[in-house]
């Protein structure tokens, strides 16, 4: 073959595959012949073009041709061209045609097709199928480079302007694919298309929807840009049309319009919702600005921002601020409340240093804010919180002998119904690694002496209680107390009897204190009053303790001989355990309050008035004050668990298989030696335990008083059983049970399980009804759960399902009240009716009060590539509905349809 021929060659197939699809990966579909009437217009495009092209002898062949050759200074790799039927090259039209199997290889780059035409005198390559009567449209190009691999119906090129018009593609742009019957590429970055088709389903053959664009203008990697734009259903149209529209796909994060959901609410008229814009900051932050705006003039804003750095730390803020108006100004029941809230969670990577950490997670804000807010991402389960907690700690150690550790800590705790907040800004501690002095240091620890052992420990606080109103106002920081605490433990450990382990520890306590008190009584008035100074002060406790136990084993065999029993054995584990502590008496660090206003008392009656108005200076400091009640108690305590051995179902199983009977059963009492009366402490009872192969978990406890009581229901210091009573009296007993039960994952392993709600006791709650901000998430981890999933043809009857249950009673009878303080149920289900289309429900009964808790119905309906959502809440001050169906594709997520319906006006 001549050189020259081949240099065009090489330079015509190489151009096809490099400029035409650069820009995404073709699918192959249904053949269509091409328009003469385009193939013409672009032919004519370049008659002025003219190559000088030497006379190359016709070949022509029955039989498979293959031919090759290497110009060692043009070309890197050997040029290889094949056909099934026939190579022929036509000297009059200066054309080369390759047909059936037909195919060009140069390295790495391979181009088939049925037929390929090359027009020299044109500069036009043809690649295009076989039609057969039969099998249809066979033998399609196919263009491979590497990986990359590019199938459309058929092709025309000009080598020469670099043009091509490409028939029938199916392009991935994205997250959504372009089905165009032409495309036009006008250079290299640059393609047209008409009469296309764009769509995120995954049924390319048969979308259930699809945007039809009459034109299109397709930059790769960047956006397309439409002209008219429609949407259709299962190819059916929709009244819903576009003068224009704009598809944005760049692969990085790039800042955009949020579009908001509107609806209307009874007292606070048509609204805007969770609208606004992002930005997209750099590769490792971002920020969403969203606001709310309502006609009577409420409004609310949200600033939302994800940062992350790989290998370091990630994190998130959000910050909410609602101004909700009710009414209109004048009438009775106009009203304005402002609430707020701050999250903020941020987690360390363990790599980023061993030796440090910082963490935060923190939520706080007005103590009405999910009550209250008005917005739909608080529905759900936010409105029944009823408590705020943050924690903001660093922590750093210092590898060594001994080694040493400190931290620092934030933390809040607020109750929503109290209103009551509670602040430690900050918390330090540190501390240093418990030290042997007397042990050897080669060889284990033995004996008494060798076990002595140390450490100190060091806590700081600055403690502060206030109230949701003074939140961060000056006066919140008026009621700080601050004070350390320094802790040094000593103890040792050791054997008695071979059986008995015995331990003793004593500790030495200091605290210093910026905060006491001095009281004052006046006489006149009969009144105590507390005055808080401000200063530094210290006390020193000690105390000793010291305990013994030991662990018994009891086997209880009900194997017979020659007899194959279900019940194999039952073992019974006790550990029983009796201590001793003393703590002595600090009555030093006590006083009587100063006599005010005391004129006409005798010394005598003054002396006796000052002994009852003993207190210490350190009753208003951060770690309380010390023991002034010299102490000397023994405590006994009693822990059991049984656990049974039964045959194994399984066959092939050589061991019996072991079963919990009882988790725990525990008893626990103690005597005060030091105390005049009542020197026995109540009996207290705790168990658990699992049934239904752990499926239900039961945790129970009671409170059993030895002494009675008088006739006015006070305890005295006479035993219950000599009053002409039983033994002990039941004065307090509780009962919880948690059951999840589903058939969703029957016959798998435990391990295996991925029942929701099955050790959580959260999932009885309501679901956020937010479905806007949900749906893609639920999706993407509905598809990495059915990634491996096979569709069977048959049909099955299961229905799958699962249900949640929480149960809670107290009983209460400390002053013969004999009553159950709470009594409730709470319970969660769902059920998947069909693959594709679940309902569910939460909701609880209080058995006492005889009335339902808060309650939502959910519905969910899978539409292939839409989701369609409806939840209800039949009843309370938040009765209310949802109906929420949008496309789960996040780029047309915004393409979506959303009603409310907002609970009832309140009059």
């Amino acid at each position: 073959m001549h050189k020259n021929n081949i240099k065009i060659l090489f330079a015509l197939s190489f151009t096809v595959f490099i400029n035409t699809f650069s820009f995404g990966q073709d699918i192959p579909k249904k053949g269509v012949s091409i328009d003469t009437a385009v193939k013409d217009t672009l032919i004519q495009d370049t008659e002025k073009i003219t190559l000088d092209t030497p006379e190359i002898s016709e070949k022509s062949q029955d039989s498979t041709v293959t031919d090759s050759i290497k110009p060692k200074e043009l070309l890197e790799n050997i040029v290889k061209y094949t056909a099934t039927d026939y190579t022929r090259f036509n000297q009059k039209k200066q054309k080369l045609y390759l047909y059936n199997n037909a195919k060009i290889d140069y390295g790495d780059m391979n181009i088939s097709a049925g037929s390929i035409i090359i027009d020299y005198n044109k500069n036009i390559v043809y690649a295009k199928g076989l039609t057969d009567t039969i099998e249809g449209y066979t033998q399609k190009p196919v263009f491979t480079q590497g990986s990359n691999v590019v199938e459309p119906d058929s092709i025309i090129f000009n080598t020469d302007s670099k043009k091509a018009l490409i028939y029938n593609s199916v392009t991935e742009q994205g997250e959504g694919t372009v089905i165009a019957s032409l495309t036009k590429k006008e250079n290299d970055s640059v393609y047209f298309i008409k009469n296309a088709k764009y769509t995120t389903s995954q049924n390319i053959e048969d979308p259930d929807y699809y945007i039809r664009l009459l034109k299109a203008k397709i930059v790769p990697g960047k956006k397309i840009v439409t002209g008219a734009a429609g949407l259709y259903i299962y190819d059916v149209p929709t009244p819903v049309w576009l003068p224009f529209s704009f598809f944005p796909q760049s692969e990085k994060h790039t800042s955009g319009i949020i579009i908001p959901t509107f609806g209307e609410q009874n007292d606070r008229g048509y609204f805007l919702q969770n609208g606004g814009y992002y930005f997209a900051i750099n590769d490792y932050v971002d920020l969403a600005v969203l606001g709310d705006y309502y006609t009577n003039g409420s409004y609310g804003t949200r600033l939302e921002s994800t940062y992350s750095k790989r290998y370091r730390f990630r994190g998130n803020v959000a910050f909410r601020y609602e101004n909700l108006i009710t009414s209109e100004r004048g009438f009775p029941d106009y009203s304005r409340n402002t609430i707020y809230n701050l999250r903020w969670s941020h987690s360390q990577d363990s790599k980023a240093n061993p030796s440090s950490r910082f963490s935060a997670s923190v939520n706080l804000g007005s103590s009405t804010y999910y009550r209250s807010s008005i917005n739909q991402i608080n529905s759900g389960s936010n409105y029944l919180t009823n408590t705020l907690s943050s924690s903001v700690s660093y922590s750093k150690t210092f590898q060594g002998e001994p080694q040493v550790n400190y931290s620092l800590t934030a933390t809040h705790s607020q109750n929503t119904n109290t209103e009551t907040i509670n602040m430690t800004l900050p918390t330090f501690q540190g501390s240093v690694g418990r030290m042997y002095p007397f042990a050897s240091k080669s060889g284990s620890k033995k004996g008494i002496i060798q076990n002595v052992n140390l450490q100190y420990n060091v806590r700081g606080e600055n403690r502060i209680q206030t109230t949701d109103s003074l939140f961060f106002k000056k006066e919140m920081f008026d009621e700080a107390r601050a004070g350390f605490q320094h802790t040094i433990p000593l103890s040792t450990n050791f054997k008695v009897f071979k059986h008995f382990s015995v331990s003793a520890s004593t500790s030495f306590n200091e605290v210093w204190t910026f905060n006491t008190v001095k009281d004052t009584y006046d006489y006149s008035t009969r009144q105590t009053t507390t005055e808080d100074l401000k200063g530094f002060d210290s006390f020193r406790t000690y105390n000793f303790s010291t305990s013994i136990g030991t662990t018994v084993y009891g086997m209880f065999n009900f194997e017979k001989e020659g007899k194959d029993t279900k019940l194999k054995a039952i073992r019974h584990v006790m550990r029983p355990s009796i201590s001793y502590n003393i703590n002595p008496s600090f009555d030093k660090y006590y006083e009587t309050a100063e006599v005010i206003n005391a004129d006409g008392l005798t010394s005598g009656e003054l002396e006796a008035l000052q002994s009852s108005l003993e207190y210490s200076r350190f009753d208003g400091s951060i770690f309380g004050s010390p023991n002034k009640n010299f102490s000397s108690s023994m405590g006994i305590s009693i822990a059991n668990n049984l656990e049974a051995k039964v045959k194994d179902s399984d066959s092939t199983a050589t061991e019996p298989k072991k079963i919990k009977l009882l988790n725990s059963f525990n008893f626990s009492s103690a005597y005060n030696f030091a105390a005049d009366s009542l020197q026995w402490s109540p009996v207290r009872v705790s168990g658990s335990t699992q049934l239904f192969q752990n499926q239900m978990s039961i945790n129970f406890g009671a409170t059993l008083d030895p002494y009675a009581l008088d006739n006015n229901n006070a305890k005295i210091n006479k035993f219950n059983i000599d009053n002409g009573g039983s033994l002990f009296r039941l004065t307090s007993a509780n009962l919880t049970a948690s059951w999840s039960l589903s058939n969703k994952n029957k016959g798998k392993k435990k391990s295996d399980s991925n029942d929701v709600g099955a050790d959580n006791p959260d999932d009885v709650l309501p679901k956020n009804m937010d479905f806007a901000n949900q749906q893609l998430n639920r999706n993407q981890e509905k598809d990495k759960g059915d990634e491996n999933k096979e569709p069977s043809k048959f049909y099955n009857h299961k229905i799958p399902w699962s249900l949640r249950l929480a149960y809670a009673v107290n009983y209460a009878n400390s002053r013969r009240q004999s009553e159950i303080s709470s009594h409730s149920l709470m319970f969660s289900g769902d059920i998947d009716l069909t693959e594709k289309w679940s309902i569910g429900a939460s909701s609880g009964y209080d058995l006492k009060n005889q009335g339902f808790t808060y309650t939502q119905f959910r519905f969910q309906r899978e539409l292939e590539s839409w989701n369609m959502n409806f939840t209800w809440i039949p009843f309370s001050d938040r009765a209310s509905w949802n109906f929420f169906i949008g496309i789960s594709s996040s780029i047309l997520k915004d393409l979506k349809y959303e009603k409310r319906r907002q609970p009832d006006q309140q009059l």
